[in-house]
């Protein structure tokens, strides 16, 4: 990366996005993830998005941006615990594979098979064996699911190495974040080289022009999470679906109703 292009990465990240433009951003384009859902519900389109990325990049936030003005019948995410001893017993992608949408959905992946590439790699969860197999096959089976009709997008949040520590010890200090923190992002801190070697790796074997990777400057949190909103609209061909404007029907009469005369467990007002 140039001189300049540094200066200039390491100046917007210091000025972050103010709160004002960003709530106006996130708007718009929730009014657009509105459209795209019924445009999904309407075609019974399938549609897969996975988020990969370091611990601390922003994964959960943006997922949560996605997803917080829309239905989670729709809008299904998907993050999945540590694999049983069953699951472990099985072929790799087949607790993935079960998640896959089917018609009329859209599913979200917070972490998914890449983690074969990733975290099982670098922290010796699997063999060197097992993840090679995994990148020389891992081309082919989404060539599959592509085939399957679904569309799948693939986005790799990435932040830089004082980020990281900076979001991390705010997990430690805040009590409100302590519950992101886990043993396993404490344990691989210190392997950020580790990781960088195993995500190249991945990018290599896995960037195809069937399924490609879009990288995502997560620095700045609101602009990430703007930005893979924005991109991931441009990435699916949604159309506005006509709907009958809806008016409140008038309100019936209380035909002699009257509020019952006993007491409520009413909630103490505190605030």
């Amino acid at each position: 990366m140039a001189k300049q292009d540094k200066a200039d990465k390491a100046g917007k990240a210091d000025k972050g996005m103010g709160e004002e433009d960003y709530e106006k951003a996130l708007f718009d384009l929730h009014v657009e993830l509105v459209k795209l859902q019924e445009w999904v519900v309407h075609t019974g389109a399938k549609v897969c998005v996975v988020f990969e990325g370091r611990d601390g990049a922003g994964k959960g936030g943006t997922i949560k941006a996605i997803t917080e003005r829309v239905s989670p019948r729709v809008f299904r995410v998907v993050a999945l615990p540590a694999p049983t001893e069953r699951e472990k017993s099985q072929m790799y992608v087949q607790r993935y594979v079960k998640h896959l949408p089917a018609a009329g959905e859209i599913v979200i992946f917070d972490r998914s098979w890449y983690n074969r590439a990733g975290v099982e790699r670098v922290m010796g969860f699997c063999t060197e064996k097992e993840a090679e197999d995994f990148l020389r096959a891992v081309p082919l089976y989404e060539q599959a699911i592509v085939d399957a009709g679904i569309i799948l997008i693939k986005y790799w949040l990435e932040v830089s190495q004082q980020e990281q520590t900076r979001r991390l010890l705010a997990r430690i200090n805040d009590g409100r974040k302590t519950w992101k923190l886990s043993e396993m992002d404490l344990k691989s801190y210190n392997r950020w080289y580790d990781f960088s070697r195993a995500r190249d790796a991945m990018f290599l074997a896995s960037d195809t022009s069937t399924a490609p990777w879009y990288v995502v400057d997560s620095d700045d949190k609101r602009r990430g999470r703007l930005n893979v909103i924005a991109d991931l609209l441009e990435r699916i061909p949604y159309e506005t679906v006509p709907r009958k404007e809806p008016k409140l029907p008038k309100r019936q009469g209380a035909k002699g109703y009257v509020e019952p005369d006993y007491p409520y467990k009413w909630v103490k007002s505190r605030y």
